[in-house]
């Protein structure tokens, strides 16, 4: 066997049809594309729900709520899990991702006041709730907004 020998196997490759090219393939004349009409033209698309004039659903249907686009998600975390770290320890974005407790940031950290807190810790986050903040500092540890 020579590189130059070498042949796909058979059925393995089949070749273009070559739309509108004579009716041997039987895609000849108006190409497979029917006769008349939006379809039949170039550039002949019928956008997404489009519903041939009349009034189409999405603007039937009556329009319920708020959508507000500069609204922050922030990544939560408890009380309860900080106590994985050791006493003393700085937590912040980067150590709470090692310890495997938030997959990504977001807009930042909020720590809530779910759980207790049994260990002293220095906490750096971009929000904390009221009964977090108390429970951090009873606990003798502060917390750093950042």
């Amino acid at each position: 066997m020579k590189l130059h020998t070498l042949k796909p196997n058979e059925g393995s490759r089949q070749s273009r049809n070559r739309v509108g090219r004579g009716s041997g393939s039987g895609n000849g004349k108006t190409a497979g594309r029917g006769q008349k009409g939006q379809k039949q033209r170039s550039g002949g698309k019928v956008k997404v729900g489009f519903e041939g004039g009349q009034t189409p659903l999405m603007r039937r249907l009556p329009k319920r709520g708020f959508n507000n686009i500069n609204r922050k998600e922030y990544a939560i975390v408890n009380l309860e899990t900080l106590n994985r770290f050791e006493d003393g320890a700085t937590v912040n974005v980067e150590t709470l991702k090692e310890a495997g407790i938030i997959k990504n940031e977001l807009a930042g950290v909020k720590v809530l006041g779910n759980g207790t807190l049994e260990k002293k810790l220095t906490v750096q986050a971009a929000k904390f709730s009221k009964t977090a903040e108390e429970a951090i500092t009873q606990a003798g540890g502060s917390v750093e907004v950042i």
